[in-house]
């Protein structure tokens, strides 16, 4: 075997270095959902059993949704998470987490929001690593999905693309005189389950005139798909591993105000990675999403 001449030791030297560093800034890149555990089962048992754990493990489940048959998003809180957004500009966006326990053919998926990923693509202060560390211990953890991933810094200023909304151009739902009016006016109205728009959950930011809501979308009839939340996922959660905790949305009240996500950036966040053909299937969606939204809470 001849031996290898300077020149090729160099190349593979730096062939191995580039793949190195490949490799590690994929490590760095943020992936919107964590799968804890892939099993068989029901989707009732499985429900039971990350409720058991997430209260052992600290959180606090504020509400549950089915958007469909065979799915269930568990949404939770903890102490953490409600003093991050304390701390953060419109933090209450981030004061929740979503878990969701999804049939898939013969096997239940349990994935959760990433938190360090909701932090960064929320903007809030502190990366919430410690709550990723917790729902793994709850839940499990065995890899990061629903993106090629972003970095941190692509995170905290992302957007779909150009001329669509950041995370800092929220849509104004309603006005009210005072954030006492406002909170009461939109849990009552939400509560009211009109028009396909359901409340599945309230937590109040502690130290703020700030509460955050969660809205389920069902279409009243088939006309009404661009707002409902089964059609909407039929479209673009198509992938092996379902992004089902992607459900449901926020509603955000701010003192007197009461303010939503962009549909246009609030699913894409969710799903960074979809081709615009797949986002046209859905492009009545950010302005269904929004004017059922703004029915319900006006």
């Amino acid at each position: 075997m001849k031996r290898m001449s300077l020149k090729h030791l160099v190349i593979s030297a730096l062939l191995l270095f580039s793949a190195a560093n490949v490799l590690a800034a994929d490590s760095d890149k943020l992936k919107p959902f964590v799968l804890g555990t892939k099993s068989a089962g029901t989707v009732a048992e499985k429900v039971d059993q990350a409720k058991a754990a997430l209260v052992v493990g600290g959180f606090t489940v504020v509400g549950s949704y089915s958007p469909y048959d065979d799915a269930v998003v568990l949404v939770v809180t903890n102490d953490e998470l409600k003093a991050n957004a304390a701390e953060s500009e419109h933090g209450g966006f981030g004061a929740i987490q979503r878990v969701s326990i999804t049939k898939v053919k013969d096997e239940v998926q349990v994935s959760y929001t990433n938190p360090v990923y909701m932090s960064h693509v929320y903007r809030m202060k502190g990366d919430l690593s410690n709550v990723s560390a917790a729902l793994a211990t709850a839940l499990g953890r065995v890899e990061e999905f629903g993106a090629k991933g972003l970095t941190v810094k692509q995170a905290r200023k992302y957007h779909y693309m150009i001329g669509m909304e950041y995370f800092d151009e929220p849509s104004l739902l309603a006005e009210y005189d005072s954030y006492e009016e406002a909170v009461q006016a939109v849990d009552a109205k939400l509560s009211a389950n009109s028009n396909g728009v359901s409340k599945v959950y309230r937590v109040d930011v502690p130290g703020k005139k700030e509460s955050v809501f969660g809205a389920g979308l069902k279409g009243p009839t088939a006309a009404d798909k661009a707002m409902d939340d089964r059609f909407i996922m039929s479209e673009i959660d198509f992938r092996d591993l379902k992004s089902t905790a992607h459900l449901p949305y926020e509603v955000l009240v701010v003192g007197g105000r009461v303010l939503m996500l962009h549909g246009k950036f609030r699913i894409a966040q969710s799903f960074p990675d979809l081709t615009m053909g797949t986002f046209m299937k859905i492009s009545g969606a950010p302005a269904g999403i929004e004017s059922a939204i703004k029915g319900a809470v006006r």
